[in-house]
């Protein structure tokens, strides 16, 4: 299973929220350089990279940070926030993202997204199913569809997508654990590469996720708060 760790950015720094609420901002470091190379530094080989500034905006806003973290570290990232035109994904993957991870666009516009599958393939694309109460959320969670998360990925699925990342927005930065039902319902009807997120406080966490058959786990708010260390994370690495 493939430890990722997430860096959220704000106006250029490293923040995280709760719930996706961008009220609950807080900011952990003015430079996310700084956190991925000290991720590099432990034996990370992996970042999750989300403008939120992006998200909010429905266009790329902070890909100079993407720029800087691919251009000085050897992580692979997959980078993702407010993905609407195939003008963001070419500064995306100009910038030095390995992979893009689209959401919003995937339920608006899915004939776009379906696009970016056949052009760039689907070892690119990355489906963001995040959810509330299994619906789909979108534009920074800040809207709800009426989208069932597993119909959605089911969908997709179909269509060609193997890499998925589905995060229960009600756990987002709660470090209240992982939404291990919706995981395993998804891995039992599903043959997607599963990639949890959000609710990750401890390393019984990252265990329960891996023993689900999950391809991997994004962790946040666990790392900047010291529930988790790097070294600990090391060693799984």
């Amino acid at each position: 299973m493939r430890i990722i760790p997430a860096i959220d950015i704000i106006e250029g720094k490293c923040v995280r929220l709760t719930k996706g609420d961008y009220n609950t901002k807080k900011i952990y470091n003015e430079n996310p350089l700084e956190v991925a190379k000290e991720f590099e530094a432990n034996g990370i080989q992996f970042l999750h990279l989300v403008d939120l500034d992006g998200a909010k905006s429905s266009k790329i806003v902070n890909y100079k940070v993407l720029e800087s973290i691919a251009s000085k570290t050897n992580l692979k990232i997959d980078f993702g926030g407010g993905l609407k035109s195939d003008q963001d994904l070419r500064i995306a993957f100009e910038s030095g993202a390995n992979q893009i991870t689209g959401g919003s666009i995937a339920v608006k516009k899915p004939d776009t997204f379906i696009n970016w599958l056949s052009t760039f393939g689907n070892d690119k694309i990355i489906l963001g199913a995040d959810c509330k109460n299994r619906r789909i959320a979108t534009h920074g969670w800040m809207q709800t569809s009426e989208v069932d998360v597993l119909d959605f990925i089911k969908d997709f699925e179909e269509i060609g997508i193997t890499n998925v990342i589905c995060t229960d927005v009600a756990k987002d930065g709660m470090l209240q654990g992982t939404s291990n039902e919706l995981y395993k319902e998804i891995m039992q009807k599903t043959k997607i590469n599963l990639i949890a997120s959000g609710g990750v406080s401890r390393m019984e966490d990252l265990y329960k996720v891996k023993e689900i058959g999950c391809e991997g786990v994004i962790i946040g708010k666990a790392i900047y708060e010291g529930k988790i260390t790097l070294k600990e994370l090391q060693k799984l690495c």
